[in-house]
């Protein structure tokens, strides 16, 4: 590996947790983001205090808001950046990159524009020859920063790339696990976002545990059945990508998602939850796109038409509620 072969694209908290994670297992590695501003504050500060505040940051991090210096002859570029963002960044690194320069994400979502998974839209901007990799799993960036225990999984069809991105993340509070399912990892990381939304707007009317726990399990199923149509692998949706995830999100109030969810089943106006919540909540655009998937693929997913309802055509969460208890009685299946 050579000296500073990774750059992780994307300051934000997951981004920034990342970087501190690869630098504090003595690899060397640039934190690249578009705002200038944001990057000079954290080159004098050495702390994320908007994203990550009271995390020092390590002393190996390099901060760059040239592109064209951060991708430079680098190995690995990690992107961390928002789903409606992703294709632009890809995009955007096309006149720097090395030939064997390899490309992973840490983005969880789909592209806003054509509904595909992101990989997908890799491939079209970069072509087949070059590797990629995608990583997800129930992580909270706050908790990955604080050396909490946490493991994730890194998946690509190119075995030697994700042992290799392996390499820079794990260590002896993170724990990271090779696939080579690609739709499967980002299928989990991308529904599960929906499904905390509703799990958020059942606790937020107070209905307490039992119906938490039914919104998470009939939530599965219905990750499951699309997972089945879109060629994922049923092992990796019931891993740490998958009901990992899923567990994590609808269940701990960090998860911005859910926190959304809890305002509206609280009556909350929705404008004034993301004003207050202040960061990216990717389930609202998630909702609509996966909704859109399902339809096109004549997938049921009840739970996610519900919450693409109330995002999406002012349903109101009782009626959403209502609505789902009111469908016909069925054996349980995945």
């Amino acid at each position: 590996m050579t000296e500073t072969a990774i750059t992780v694209l994307g300051a934000g908290s997951w981004g920034t947790a990342l970087a501190n994670l690869i630098a504090s297992n003595g690899f060397p590695v640039t934190l690249w983001d578009l705002n200038t501003q944001h990057i000079q504050t954290l080159s004098q500060s050495r702390c994320n205090e908007r994203y990550l505040p009271g995390i020092e940051l390590s002393e190996r991090i390099g901060f760059e808001s040239d592109l064209k210096v951060a991708v430079h002859n680098r190995d690995i570029l990690l992107l961390v950046v928002p789903s409606h963002g992703f294709r632009d960044c890809v995009q955007s690194l096309l006149p720097f990159l090395a030939e064997n320069t390899r490309i992973a994400w840490g983005t969880k979502g789909l592209d806003p524009v054509s509904g595909q998974l992101l990989h997908e839209v890799a491939l079209d901007i970069l072509g087949a020859r070059r590797p990629l990799a995608a990583l997800s799993g129930p992580t909270f960036a706050r908790e990955v920063a604080q050396a909490l225990p946490t493991a994730i999984t890194v998946a690509s069809p190119d075995s030697h790339f994700a042992l290799d991105l392996a390499e820079y993340l794990h260590n002896d509070t993170f724990r990271v696990y090779t696939s080579d399912d690609l739709v499967g990892v980002q299928l989990g990381g991308s529904v599960k976002n929906v499904l905390a939304i509703a799990a958020g707007i059942s606790d937020g009317m107070g209905f307490g545990a039992n119906a938490r726990a039914a919104l998470i399990t009939r939530g599965l199923a219905e990750m499951m059945r699309l997972g089945k149509v879109m060629g994922a692998k049923a092992r990796t949706l019931m891993g740490l990508a998958g009901v990992g995830d899923l567990i994590l999100t609808c269940t701990d109030n960090q998860s911005r998602n859910r926190r959304l969810g809890i305002g509206l089943g609280q009556g909350r106006n929705l404008d004034d939850i993301k004003a207050e919540i202040g960061q990216q909540i990717e389930g609202i655009l998630t909702a609509r796109l996966v909704h859109q998937l399902a339809c096109s693929r004549g997938v049921e997913m009840p739970i996610v038409e519900q919450v693409y309802r109330v995002l999406y055509q002012g349903l109101v969460p009782k009626e959403a509620v209502r609505n789902l208890l009111l469908r016909d009685r069925k054996p349980e299946a995945f």
